[in-house]
């Protein structure tokens, strides 16, 4: 998995029913684009992930970036 700063993760639901959970990658702090990333929600919240095989880099910028 690589990312850069400003792409979205988006991590699938794992039932049926569940959405999918997007974030926004703050900072990347693995090596050449790697896990783990500092990602920031919707909501202003912000953690460390390292992504599981439910996961999905999407390269488009998040809303708000240029």
């Amino acid at each position: 998995m690589h990312a850069s700063k400003g792409d979205r993760l988006v991590v699938h639901g794992r039932t049926v029913g569940q959405e999918d959970h997007v974030v926004e990658i703050v900072e990347v702090l693995g090596p050449n684009g790697n896990p783990p990333y500092r990602v920031r929600a919707d909501n202003g919240h912000e953690t460390i992930m390292s992504p599981g095989p439910d996961a999905v880099v999407d390269h488009r910028k998040a809303s708000g970036q240029g």
